[in-house]
């Protein structure tokens, strides 16, 4: 008994290694996770470097998305091994183990031409406008935080420049390519005006759950050595 107790001891570890990690994303977060309505099929910038970076560890996953509202329900009830993409601010940091950046986004503000504002310099310039987000998204510090008129009626970042050209609100928050991304979409680049200084430089990174150390190292470990060998910056080019 006490010879197969130590093997199953010394076998335990590869098991637990052999396992498939479970992998989430946002399903409405394109060009960086997307699926369409032909297939269920991940993609997206995102997507790929996370899928790149799997197969650099050599670590057997599966890859879904889903709603951003039950990708952060699975990651905190421990439901899957990680999720993405995560901004990079202190309260995210707080809640899980985050690693990376993957990449770097840069956050802004986006109005219709009709608005007459046409830059900020205090988060208190945009108090007499609705500003539009994504129920459940972390954009910036002092932004989450500021006592603004919002309106968090929008589900996905397609939705929510759908109500900016309706003229439902006033302002808009998101990735500058995103944003762009859904407005070319309806062909409606002449109708939108980002405001010329940026919300924040936003870091974007993958998500484990607090005290998963492991598994964060050894997804920390490959991605460095693609960084270094210049394969996250083959795909960004492509997608780009």
């Amino acid at each position: 008994m006490r010879i197969v107790a130590l093997c199953l001891t010394l076998l335990l570890p590869w098991a637990v290694q052999a396992e498939p990690w479970k992998v989430v994303g946002d399903e409405q977060f394109a060009p960086y996770s997307f699926v369409t309505i032909e297939d269920d099929q991940p993609r997206g910038l995102d997507v790929e470097l996370v899928e790149a970076v799997m197969q650099e560890a050599k670590i057997p996953y599966s890859l879904r998305l889903y709603p951003w509202e039950r990708v952060k329900r699975m990651i905190d009830r421990s439901e899957v091994a990680m999720a993405f993409q995560f901004a990079g601010t202190p309260e995210r940091m707080q809640q899980y183990e985050l690693v990376g950046p993957i990449r770097t986004g840069s956050t802004v503000f986006m109005t219709s031409r009709k608005t007459t504002l046409t830059d900020w310099a205090e988060l208190d310039d945009l108090s007499p406008y609705t500003i539009g987000q994504v129920r459940g998204y972390a954009y910036q510090s002092d932004f989450d935080k500021a006592e603004l008129s919002r309106d968090t009626s929008a589900q996905n970042p397609r939705q929510l420049v759908s109500m900016l050209l309706a003229g439902r609100i006033d302002v808009i928050v998101g990735d500058r390519v995103q944003l762009m991304y859904f407005v070319r979409e309806q062909r409606a680049e002449q109708n939108v005006r980002i405001l010329p200084k940026p919300l924040v430089e936003m870091p974007r990174y993958v998500a484990f759950a607090k005290g998963d150390s492991a598994r964060a190292k050894q997804f920390s470990a490959a991605l460095e050595r693609l960084r270094q060998a210049g394969t996250l910056d083959s795909i960004h080019k492509r997608w780009h």
